[in-house]
């Protein structure tokens, strides 16, 4: 049974910016939440495979595939890097696939969305891993060190795809006009699922000020989300392309870019499993 002067020291290591180790002590919510969040992040990682894994065969040249299949390998890894730092908890790691795999845990509700056009898959490089690198960044400062050191490393290699997905965006914005239009089409569809990667408004997150109290994480989802956007306006901008998004505006007394209304109702009915893809993701990951 947990004590009040254990709970007290716990959160006075966290607050002097100690890291918690496997072999510490902790409470047990605490190492619940790594472990929710932490699998989740994992489960997204394997789970993202499939929508770029799609177009491996189908991308426009050799470099492309082989550029393409490095990615996906590299996901594999990240999922790997992460069930790795979250069995340190001592879950097995069968025991969180199998949760996945029969609706217990849940992945980001982007992979539900499908890939379309080869320019899905460069605009997920741009902004999917993109804004994956905006959360992964702040995670690698994480208070639980293995989950730290494993969004340290995946950071390395993320930035790394989203630079390539980018140039790709500019490739193709720069193209024929059934190119521009091709990318075009994939940043509308792509756009609003992205902002909700960073998950629901604060005032609707249930787990969020208890991660945010532990230093699991150090932002909380609106922060995420504005820091996002400010960098993502830019580099649409540089490239020629627009924004879907008719309430955009930069607001020079706060110096941060405004958005419109998220499609919140999307969202949900996605993470209770009535998106497009849910079915056939789940089906894929079940059959390997």
């Amino acid at each position: 049974m947990e004590t009040q002067q254990q709970l007290d020291d716990f959160q006075a290591r966290i607050d002097a910016g100690d890291k918690i180790e496997p072999k510490d002590w902790m409470p047990e919510r605490y190492r619940e939440q790594i472990i929710r969040m932490g699998s989740q992040h994992a489960h997204s990682e394997i789970v993202g495979m499939l929508p770029e894994g799609n177009w491996i065969s189908r991308a426009p040249s050799l470099k492309r595939k082989l550029v393409l299949l490095a990615k996906v390998q590299d996901e594999a890894g990240h999922g790997l890097y992460l069930y790795s730092a979250i069995e340190t908890l001592g879950v097995r790691r069968s025991e969180l696939i199998d949760q996945y795999l029969y609706g217990n845990a849940k992945y980001s509700s982007i992979f539900n969305y499908p890939t379309l056009s080869y320019a899905d898959v460069c605009v997920i490089g741009w902004l999917v891993d993109g804004a994956a690198i905006v959360n992964q960044t702040k995670l690698a400062h994480s208070s639980y060190g293995p989950y730290a050191r494993a969004n340290l490393r995946i950071c390395k290699e993320e930035s790394f795809h989203k630079k390539q997905g980018y140039e790709m965006v500019a490739k193709l914005a720069e193209g024929t006009p059934a190119q521009r239009k091709m990318v075009q089409s994939a940043v509308d569809r792509f756009w609003w699922p992205t902002l909700m990667m960073f998950g629901p408004n604060d005032s609707n997150s249930p787990n969020s000020a208890e991660l945010l109290k532990w230093q699991v994480k150090l932002n909380t989802n609106d922060e995420l989300r504005q820091h996002f956007v400010d960098r993502v306006v830019m580099e649409a901008e540089a490239v020629g392309l627009t924004l879907p998004d008719p309430d955009l505006k930069f607001n020079d007394e706060t110096g941060h870019w405004e958005f419109g209304e998220i499609p919140w109702d999307e969202f949900w009915d996605v993470v209770k499993g009535n998106g497009v893809m849910n079915r056939e993701r789940i089906k894929s990951r079940r059959k390997a």
